[in-house]
């Protein structure tokens, strides 16, 4: 006689450009992610890539060794499976193979390099997984370090992906170089944004008609900040609605500080005070171009996705 269903314990990785995500979660049969232990650092890996094409080696020490320190924390915590990804910053490494060895043979983790196609994919599992009753049709942006994904998602129809080289770091590193920024930066990432913007969502259908959904760090700390939240509390992050009007409050807010005056602005996380500013030009630009006036925001993305997509490898 077959086993009947049991709760599985994951953990999964997400080894981004900017920030590195882990989530250990139980998932029951038929039911949703119920979280035991989650973190999030940001450590970026990515830094430098855009102009050398290679990963630096202060970057990826500190990377190894916050993931030395969970490969613990999932050993301790009896995992019935494991999934590693990397993204947009090892994907544009000429030396990602030396990084993926280190982190097999120091950490104990096979990574699997995910294209920006499957990075959306994995992402839309994850969203999908805590959307509002009754919403559907989804066009989700999915804001990285190094990458932009934008998703139209219909139920019984093949998603659209489209995946541009923008991301918060790159941009920085490419156009954003003064604190504070000058006009002139300002404009030409607006111009930058939007060209790629334009070029993303052509032919890609009626988007309009669908909810928007923004996933990630930018869209989650703005609507912390929105909200003026002293501590992240993903419970009024999650399904907020931000909307374009605030974005650009917000934006000015950040531009008009140089970065050390970001520091301690209520609801910014620790350490993205570098990058918050170019993610809010590209958020607004993105919206502006799109005619979109909010956001649903969304605090599950690709950490859950690598979950509920290792459940169905791992179930089968």
């Amino acid at each position: 006689m077959k086993n009947s269903p049991r709760t599985m314990r994951l953990a999964g990785v997400d080894i981004g450009t900017l920030t590195c995500r882990l989530l250990v979660a139980d998932l029951p049969p038929g039911g949703k992610l119920i979280e035991v232990r989650s973190e999030r650092r940001i450590l970026r890996l990515g830094e430098g890539v855009d102009q050398t094409k290679q990963l630096t080696v202060a970057a990826m020490d500190r990377v190894l060794q916050c993931l030395k320190k969970w490969r613990e924390l999932i050993d301790a915590a009896y995992v019935d499976a494991i999934a590693v990804v990397a993204t947009s910053a090892v994907r544009d490494a000429g030396n990602r193979n030396e990084f993926l060895d280190r982190v097999k043979r120091e950490a104990g983790f096979e990574v699997e390099l995910i294209s920006g196609e499957e990075e959306a994919r994995r992402t839309m599992l994850g969203i999908r997984s805590g959307l509002p009753l009754g919403v559907t049709d989804v066009l989700a942006l999915d804001i990285g370090g190094g990458s932009t994904e934008f998703i139209l998602d219909r139920p019984g129809q093949n998603p659209v992906v489209r995946s541009i080289d923008i991301g918060v770091v790159r941009l920085c590193e490419r156009l954003l170089h003064h604190d504070p920024l000058t006009d002139e930066e300002i404009h030409q990432a607006r111009e930058w944004v939007a060209k790629e913007t334009k070029t993303a969502v052509a032919g890609m259908g009626n988007y309009q008609t669908a909810p928007f959904v923004g996933t990630a760090g930018t869209v989650t700390s703005l609507a912390a900040m929105a909200q003026k939240l002293p501590t992240y509390e993903p419970a009024r992050i999650h399904n907020y609605q931000l909307q374009l009007d605030t974005i650009r409050v917000l934006e000015q807010t950040l531009l008009s500080r140089k970065k050390a005056d970001r520091v301690g602005l209520p609801g910014l996380g620790k350490g993205r005070e570098e990058v918050i500013a170019a993610g809010a030009i590209i958020i607004r630009t993105v919206m502006e171009t799109l005619g979109m006036s909010s956001v649903l925001v969304s605090d599950l993305g690709l950490r859950e996705g690598v979950l509920m997509n290792l459940a169905i490898g791992y179930r089968r």
